[in-house]
């Protein structure tokens, strides 16, 4: 039987909280005095040129560069940033480049929706989440993943504040997503590409909480128990299907799911978003809906951890430290003492 629909209360227009001026469900910012309105958002990894914090130069220590990012004092070129942090409360990001790679090809962008502006009913809390992975053998996969977590965390936030439901939401999210990725393409022979893996995640009652997740690839997300719960708290458990040559072998019933990712071509990729992927490149089960009570931990990550742990209750075992900071480092760090051979990117989401 269906679950039953929360019944949602009617909104007043909503003005800005600090001028108070009339604002839209769908505005970003108040045109008045230039706040940001509904949410608080994070996409990373940023331009360094952005940072609150510039790092000196490792050669001599200034801390000027030019718009190519050479050093003003010695001329030398600035070294990549390894590791990119956020913390939004509701939820933690956090991305490094590993050992292996030259640079960071992933990208995650998280918006904490606080309730619409004004009115005597705001809207019930939200977290929208996007983790992507650039696809390393295309041209520009750091292009592709950037321009898709920031595309779908805005197109999953608009959707939301026209009142759509947190499916459709997902999917308006994926599909703004995959054609921003194919926008970037400047001929037909280049096609940067990138996998892609959402949530969103907000109250569906007063103890339930349901976690909407939509992918593409091989991004997964993962329901994580790190202590032992009550009886009606699901176990952790992995909550997408991957887009690979593994997991067909695994639907066909030819191997189990360790034997299949021996197979050399286990991580090929039969769905991903790029210019060269269609117009639809998302199946039609790619959207589900969990719901869950708490305490547990929603996890967006890239395969360059889940690699080296796919397991739901190894990975809840890592992600045991109370602050969630503190786990997806821990997540983090796990990946690169295990060899850190791709770019690791992880997002937490403590649902209490």
């Amino acid at each position: 039987m269906p679950l039953a629909t929360p019944s949602v209360p009617p909104r007043t227009s909503p003005r800005c909280p600090d001028c108070q001026e009339n604002v839209s469900l769908t505005d970003r910012y108040c045109e008045a005095c230039g706040r940001e309105l509904g949410a608080r958002r994070v996409a990373l990894p940023y331009p360094e040129s952005e940072s609150a914090t510039p790092r000196p130069c490792d050669a001599c220590g200034a801390q000027e560069y030019d718009a190519d990012g050479y050093c003003r004092g010695c001329g030398q070129l600035r070294a990549p940033r390894d590791r990119f942090e956020a913390d939004l409360g509701a939820v933690c990001v956090a991305t490094d480049r590993g050992i292996a790679h030259a640079r960071n090809e992933d990208s995650v962008a998280a918006a904490v929706v606080e309730g619409a502006p004004g009115g005597a009913h705001p809207a019930p809390q939200a977290v929208v989440i996007v983790v992507c992975d650039g696809v390393s053998t295309s041209e520009d996969p750091q292009a592709a993943s950037g321009t898709a977590s920031r595309s779908g965390v805005d197109a999953t936030l608009t959707a939301l504040a026209e009142g759509r439901d947190a499916p459709d939401a997902a999917l308006a999210g994926l599909a703004a997503a995959a054609q921003a990725v194919r926008d970037i393409a400047v001929d037909e022979s280049h096609a940067p590409s990138c996998t892609y893996v959402s949530a969103i995640v907000r109250g569906y009652d007063a103890d339930t909480v349901e976690i909407t997740v939509a992918n593409v690839g091989d991004s997964r997300a993962y329901w994580l128990v790190p202590a032992p719960g009550a009886p009606d708290i699901p176990p952790s458990q992995r909550l997408t299907v991957d887009d690979s040559w593994a997991q067909a072998l695994v639907d066909a019933g030819a191997m189990d799911e360790q034997t299949a990712m021996k197979d050399p071509r286990a991580h090929t990729l039969l769905r991903w978003l790029g210019a060269d992927s269609g117009d639809r490149p998302w199946s039609d089960t790619c959207v589900r809906a969990f719901r869950t009570r708490g305490p547990g931990l929603l996890l967006l990550c890239s395969d360059g951890l889940w690699n080296y742990q796919p397991d739901a209750h190894g990975l809840a075992a890592l992600a045991t430290a109370p602050e969630p900071m503190r786990a997806a480092r821990d997540l983090v760090e796990f990946a690169l003492r295990s060899g850190g051979s791709d770019n690791i990117t992880v997002a937490l989401a403590r649902v209490p």
